[in-house]
C-alpha cells in the first residue's frame, strides 16, 4: 500500500473509501497536515489481509459514529495494542423515516439530512470534533458506515475549521463518489436483491457546499455553530496547532 504524503486514497481489499483529509491549504498560508486525520467506511470490515497495513499506519484513535445498533450487528474495528477505540453516537432521525422526492433531488436531501444531523445531533459533533483536537489522539480515523455522511459533515466542520474553503471540502467530500461504486459493486454481490434510494450513496459537491453555506448563515460562522454547541475555544485552538503546518516566518 502507498502510503506516501501525496497520496489521499489508501486502498484496502475491504474498505472502499479510506483516504487522507491532509494537504488542502488552510489558515494564513498554512497547510492541513498529512496522516493526521483519515476518514473511512466501517473499519469493521478490516480482514487478515488488511490488517497489518492498517496497523502499519500507526492509528491511535478510531472514532465510530455508528449508531449503537449498526456497531452491535457489524462489530468495531479490530482491536491491536495502542489502539483506542472511541465509540461517537450522532443521534439523529433514522433517514429511513423520511421519504426521498424525486423533484427535490440528492444535494438537496442530503443537505437537509445534514442540518437534520447538526442540530440533533450536536453534542455528538462536539465529542467528536474533541477527539481530533486532541494532538495524543492522532493519527486517528473518523468513520461511519459508508464514509460519506456522518463522516461527511464531522470531517467537513475540521476542515472548515481549519481555514479550508468550502469548495474543497465540496471537493474532497465528493470524492466518495468513485468509493460508493466500488462499495456498491461489493455490496451487490453480498446482496443483490436490496434498494436502496439514490441519495444513500450519492455525495453531489453541492450537498455539502449547500450545507456548509447554510449553517454559516444560520449561525454566523461555523467556528460559532460549533462553539455554541459546546466545543471550547481552546478545543479550536488546539485542532489548529497540531493539525496545521506551523506558519512561515
Amino acid at each position: 500500500m502507498d502510503v506516501s504524503p501525496a497520496t489521499r486514497t489508501l486502498t484496502f481489499s475491504t474498505l472502499f473509501n479510506f483516504r487522507d483529509v491532509g494537504g488542502y491549504a488552510g489558515l494564513d498560508g498554512r497547510t492541513v497536515r498529512w496522516r493526521r486525520v483519515y476518514r473511512s467506511d466501517s473499519l469493521h470490515r478490516i480482514d487478515d489481509s488488511d490488517r497489518a497495513a492498517f496497523a502499519a499506519l500507526g492509528v491511535r484513535t478510531v472514532i465510530d459514529l455508528r449508531r449503537p445498533h449498526e456497531v452491535s450487528r457489524y462489530g468495531r474495528v479490530p482491536a491491536y495494542d495502542g489502539l483506542d477505540y472511541q465509540h461517537v453516537h450522532l443521534e439523529h432521525q433514522e433517514w429511513i423515516e423520511i421519504p426521498y422526492e424525486e423533484e427535490v433531488g440528492p444535494a438537496r436531501y442530503l443537505a437537509d439530512r445534514y442540518h437534520d444531523l447538526a442540530e440533533q445531533a450536536a453534542g455528538g459533533v462536539v465529542d467528536a470534533l474533541t477527539l481530533i483536537a486532541d494532538e495524543a489522539s492522532a493519527p486517528a480515523v473518523v468513520h461511519c458506515a459508508a464514509g460519506k455522511d456522518r463522516t461527511g459533515v464531522v470531517c467537513a466542520l475540521t476542515l472548515s475549521l481549519l481555514g479550508v474553503p468550502d469548495e474543497v471540502i465540496a471537493e474532497d467530500y465528493a470524492l466518495s463518489t468513485a468509493a460508493a461504486d466500488r462499495f456498491t459493486a461489493w455490496l451487490d454481490k453480498q446482496d443483490p436483491y436490496r434498494t436502496v434510494p439514490t441519495p444513500f450513496f450519492s455525495s453531489p459537491a453541492e450537498a455539502m457546499q449547500t450545507f456548509l453555506g447554510e449553517l454559516r448563515q444560520r449561525h454566523g460562522s461555523i467556528e460559532r455553530y460549533v462553539t455554541g454547541a459546546g466545543l471550547g475555544r481552546e478545543q479550536v485552538a488546539a485542532l489548529r496547532a497540531h493539525l496545521l503546518t506551523d506558519p512561515t516566518p
